[in-house]
């Protein structure tokens, strides 16, 4: 049988990148199409793979203002001839599964999210995200278009699974369809438990708004306790601006580095609503306990008083309330790897490529 990916855009690394990068392990000789591709931010990830590009990758600058051209991306990701194919698989956070196959093709959407900034989270995106004043009156027209797309091309893929029960319940609601649960990989083996904790806490991730980093930074800014935060995105500069000298911002690091703060961290903050989160799992391989709030994907990672615990309300008090009455020495480092052992990407390929197999032999039957 014959495979094709399908990815939404390749211009930052993240969950669904690292879940896209899995499926080429699984599937080692199928060919990965997506709208646009920065090989420069993928860290290498994919070097060695064919990929195949829409016409948007000749727009200059169309990586980092990709979020302009919302009313392109239908096109861009119909435009892919898939008639050659057996199976595709796409890794959809917005576009990826509205790819037109032909009836003779099974096409199955691993589906992290229905498209947010069509959907729920429509007026949040628009007020958070630093557009200008002329597109900001623009873009309220463009999204009536995408979620008309967004519900028609929700019917093209034969096969949901969902990242979480938490997405699964979004995409019944949304798309009026039934997803298989499958939770996204996480490599347990770059992760280790280590004797040396010392007296931080620390949060991972691109500084988006929808993130939340902003709360925990007030959070910590009163509790006057030591933060460690990785990564980078839109939404730093103005972060290390309100941010006291208790934080320290380390940006971009490799993986090494990251398993180093991991295992070593006091306990691991997590203040989104996400879909699901692997960043949680990665603490937890790591032994350390997850402070998370009570919401989104969170709820199906961490088990609470065992892997970690929740604040009930996205606000620094909540945060401070639940870090002042925090005790580390509750919890059992290896109890917290055995179970983060159950995500495990390995674990993951076998339920992966097991499913593809049988749904698409009962294609052929039916």
């Amino acid at each position: 049988m014959k495979i094709a990916l399908i990815h939404d855009y390749l211009v930052q690394y993240g969950g669904a990148e690292r879940v896209l990068k899995t499926f080429t392990e699984i599937f080692p000789k199928a060919p990965v199409f997506t709208m646009v591709y920065d090989k420069k931010l993928m860290n290498g990830a994919f070097s060695d793979r064919k990929i195949k590009t829409s016409f948007l990758q000749k727009i200059p600058f169309i990586g980092s203002h990709h979020r302009l051209f919302p009313i392109l991306m239908p096109m861009a990701i119909e435009q892919f001839d898939l008639s050659e194919f057996d199976i595709v698989l796409s890794d959809s956070n917005s576009y990826a599964k509205g790819v037109i196959t032909m009836p003779k093709t099974l096409h199955i959407t691993y589906c992290h999210t229905p498209m947010r900034y069509a959907w729920d989270d429509c007026h949040k995106y628009l007020r958070e995200f630093k557009y200008s004043k002329i597109t900001k009156k623009v873009v309220p027209f463009a999204m009536n278009y995408i979620r008309l797309w967004d519900k028609i091309s929700a019917d093209r893929p034969d096969i949901y699974i969902a990242n979480s029960e938490f997405v699964s319940s979004r995409i019944k609601k949304y798309y009026n369809k039934q997803a298989f649960v499958i939770n996204p990989p996480v490599n347990t083996k770059k992760f280790y438990i280590s004797e040396n904790i010392e007296n931080y806490y620390l949060m991972i991730g691109r500084a988006l708004p929808y993130k939340r980093f902003d709360i925990v930074i007030e959070a910590f800014n009163k509790l006057g306790l030591p933060l460690k935060i990785i990564g980078k995105g839109p939404e730093m500069e103005k972060l290390k601006k309100n941010a006291k000298k208790n934080i320290e911002f380390l940006g971009y690091l490799d993986d090494d580095k990251i398993s180093h703060y991991y295992s070593r961290c006091k306990a691991f903050l997590f203040p989104p609503e996400e879909d699901f989160g692997i960043t949680p799992l990665e603490a937890m391989a790591s032994g350390r306990p997850v402070i998370a709030f009570r919401g989104g994907g969170a709820m199906e990672s961490v088990v609470e008083n065992e892997t970690g615990i929740f604040f009930n309300k996205q606000t620094p008090e909540s945060i401070i309330e639940i870090v002042k009455n925090f005790d580390s020495k509750k919890f059992n480092s290896q109890k917290i790897r055995q179970h983060a052992k159950k995500f495990d990407k390995e674990f993951f390929k076998e339920k992966i490529k097991k499913f593809v197999e049988e749904e698409y032999n009962k294609f052929l039957t039916n």
